[in-house]
């Protein structure tokens, strides 16, 4: 008996697995234990994630402006709104996802939590994520099913866009869903095109912005801050939790302090309004903390697929033939390797992007997270947010008008930094002295690669736990700027 297809990949045989796809290749008929995260998002580099990240805060700060002028109807009103976003598949649901109803009990529950805390009518809370330190009630699911909810809007588009790409079927006329309307500062919903599965309606999620935990850690704020700001005070004070040890040094210990002081959320609470920069220095700190994405790896073991077939993705792109009636394929491969070879740094890749109201087009204009390695020493020091891929399989050289397309594609918004794939070089480093020249001459960095090019940097990722130094693009690099 044939097994049922259950994931999206399967479901409309997109021929990908999971490392290719810039989404969570999500089993429909149960969750995938991740979450998303708004730290995450704000870690974006992108008007999509700039604008998710506006509509969290915008939301929240209505909510919490609600509740501390007492407006407490229009508070639990917004709130009711909210449910766990089935559609995403994204949850700790056992077995068949379903929605707990985030809008009846549990939205009132919230609302309660949020009316009730001190930490909200202070303003100590500024962030979504500072509930999970604050409010009773309220972990890492419910912030993840709230921010679903609010940023539906955007992974409506964002679902569209792939739907269209690998040719997903959409039914118009689907409930969308509650909206946030960001200027009326209200919700509302209209019908939309989705992809219907047999479950129901799905919504895609970018595998960036998905997380196994939440960057804040009510244990670690207690235990790094709380506890050492009153451990300190009370040493200051000479208090009587104060005891010598035996070389005379004072001490104060955790048990002697939890017995005076407390534990949990009260304790946080009461003990952060009274020393708010707490927080302040807490969250500071977390702001220069690596927040790293799930990795292949990671979501190979969450979701219970097999690892990267490297060998597979190279082999596409090495073995399609050469000319241009085979141009479309050989994108198609070169898109599916480098997305998985140059993940997480390289994400949201759009193939065939419009620039210039649609008079030139991208082959591939990939998002630069710079999280590590080579991709962030570029973020930091050139102008790259974006890193373009222009695909050439040719099976002759390329030459100057190749090189003068992919300039004709940069701009000091969009980025300045490409990288140029062709199936083979006759005069390979007299094409690298043309795109040193072109560096020099300000009209941006490109480096060449070939198919040889891609076997290395598919050995370099396989191999080398460093992969992220990527040494063969900064020696190119190098050889640009020298």
């Amino acid at each position: 008996m044939a097994k049922r297809p259950r994931r999206v990949s399967e479901i409309y045989n997109l021929g990908r697995t999971q490392p290719t796809l810039d989404f969570v290749d999500v089993d429909v008929f149960t969750d995938t234990p991740v979450f998303i995260s708004p730290r995450a998002l704000a870690q974006l580099p992108s008007d999509w994630g700039d604008g998710c990240v506006a509509l969290i805060h915008n939301f929240f700060e209505t909510v919490l402006r609600h509740i501390q002028k007492g407006k407490h109807t229009d508070a639990e009103r917004l709130l009711a709104v909210l449910r766990e976003p089935n559609e995403t598949h994204l949850g700790l649901s056992s077995g068949r996802s379903r929605g707990r109803a985030l809008g009846e009990g549990s939205a009132h529950n919230v609302w309660e939590a949020l009316s009730h805390s001190a930490a909200a009518k202070s303003g100590l809370l500024k962030d979504l994520e500072d509930t999970v330190l604050m409010v009773f009630g309220i972990g890492p699911d419910i912030v993840s099913d709230m921010s679903t909810n609010i940023i539906r809007a955007p992974l409506i588009e964002y679902t569209q866009r792939w739907c269209t790409y690998y040719g997903i079927p959409l039914e118009s006329g689907i409930d969308s869903g509650p909206l946030w309307d960001p200027a009326k500062r209200q919700w509302f919903s209209k019908y939309v095109e989705l992809p219907i599965t047999k479950v129901g309606k799905l919504l895609l999620v970018p595998k960036i912005i998905v997380r196994r935990h939440m960057l804040y850690d009510l244990q670690e704020y207690y235990r790094h801050y709380i506890i050492e700001a009153l451990r300190k005070e009370e040493l200051e004070a000479g208090g009587s939790l104060v005891h010598l040890l035996r070389d005379g040094t004072p001490h104060v210990t955790i048990k002697d302090l939890k017995e005076k002081y407390g534990t949990g959320k009260q304790t946080v609470v009461d003990e952060t309004i009274k020393r708010p920069e707490l927080l302040d220095e807490y969250k500071a700190e977390k702001d220069k903390e690596d927040y790293i994405p799930l990795g292949h790896e990671d979501l190979s073991n969450i979701e219970g697929t097999e690892k990267v077939d490297w060998d597979a993705l190279l082999t596409n792109v090495t073995s399609t033939p050469t000319g241009n009636e085979h141009s479309t394929a050989y994108e198609n491969a070169i898109e599916a390797l480098l997305s998985a070879l140059f993940y997480p740094d390289l994400t949201n890749p759009h193939p065939q992007h419009k620039i210039h109201d649609g008079r030139k087009r991208i082959d591939i204009r990939y998002t630069n997270m710079g999280l590590t390695g080579f991709f962030r020493w570029l973020a930091l020091n050139y102008p790259a947010p974006h890193v373009f891929i222009e695909c050439k399989n040719y099976g002759k050289d390329v030459g100057n008008p190749e090189l003068d397309q992919l300039i004709g594609r940069f701009s000091p918004s969009r980025g300045k930094v490409g990288i140029l794939m062709c199936r083979s070089f006759q005069k390979k480093e007299l094409f690298q002295k043309r795109c040193r020249d072109s560096a020099k001459d300000g009209h941006g960095f490109i480096i060449a690669l070939d198919d040889d090019d891609l076997r290395e940097l598919v050995k370099i990722r396989r191999d080398d736990e460093y992969f992220q130094r990527w040494s063969l693009l900064k020696v190119r690099f190098d050889y640009l700027i020298d």
